[in-house]
């Protein structure tokens, strides 16, 4: 089908009620879902909302494309526009109290998501390693070195690696005594999920912290935390994403630094001595 909307004019409401006629079964279903839920599809991936609807994958895709949209994600950002423009003609408040809002959300419905078990497990996992690698791209590489700081200043042997390339090639070394934790708000970052995947099948564990129990990254995850920060295509890389991924790597060195205490205090002083000595 040929694109005729290059100019972004047309609205993903007046698309899917163009074509709506021309659906099939599948994807009225699709129609009908998003018709119902339009201001939650933008936090959603892929995988979600084919589980919701009951279809594929594919037939997700093809949806799309009828639309003359290259993919889900394309969809999605012209649907974040259409949202932006309604929320502009109708915005209450300041731009302040919705960023505010915004992060007092992310980390009180992360807390509420946070599975005791799972991220004991996790902590668990993290000390009996001999090496901890952290992956993460874009704003989730941000996150991911803020938790190499974190354990680093604790003693823990941990690297965080956010070139892509570089992931990849590392996890071609480890083996099962590395401990792998991968950071992606949509677990579908494609570079993050093949570097996972290579470490998988070299005996690595893996832990995923993500916005989604349903995602490419979580098939090869041992263990998944989950976050809870509301961000669509044109949001990306806000503070507010890294809030809920902050929120948890918090819990996870709270978690070690307590669990292994006298060293962790004793690692902590002798690195504050040091650092002392570059202070005027």
């Amino acid at each position: 089908m040929t694109n005729q909307f290059d100019n972004k004019t047309v609205n993903v409401t007046i698309l899917m009620e163009q074509h709506k006629n021309n659906f099939t079964k599948s994807e009225q279903k699709l129609y009908q879902y998003i018709t119902d839920n339009f201001e939650q599809i933008v936090y959603q991936s892929l995988t979600e909302i084919a589980i919701a609807c009951q279809v594929g994958e594919a037939t997700v895709l093809r949806f799309c494309r009828k639309l003359g949209y290259k993919g889900y994600q394309e969809f999605k950002l012209a649907l974040a526009r259409e949202l932006s423009i309604r929320e502009k003609n109708g915005h209450d408040g300041t731009y302040i109290d919705k960023v505010r809002s915004s992060m007092i959300s992310a980390v009180d419905d992360t807390s509420k998501l946070v599975d005791d078990h799972q991220l004991q497990r996790a902590i668990e996992k993290i000390i009996e390693s001999n090496t901890v690698v952290v992956y993460g791209v874009s704003s989730s590489g941000i996150a991911g070195l803020d938790m190499q700081n974190r354990l680093m200043r604790i003693g823990m042997n941990i690297e965080a690696i956010t070139d892509s390339h570089n992931q990849v090639i590392r996890s071609n070394s480890v083996d099962s005594e590395t401990v792998i934790i991968a950071i992606s708000l949509t677990g579908s970052t494609k570079d993050v999920v093949d570097a996972v995947k290579t470490g998988k099948n070299n005996g690595a564990s893996v832990i995923a912290i993500t916005n989604y129990m349903e995602s490419p990254l979580t098939k090869y995850a041992d263990i998944a935390l989950l976050t809870s920060a509301k961000e669509n295509p044109l949001d990306s890389g806000s503070l507010v994403s890294k809030i809920s991924q902050l929120f948890v790597i918090d819990l996870l060195c709270t978690g070690i630094t307590m669990t292994h205490y006298e060293k962790a205090k004793q690692t902590k002083e002798q690195i504050a001595q040091t650092i002392s000595n570059k202070l005027y």
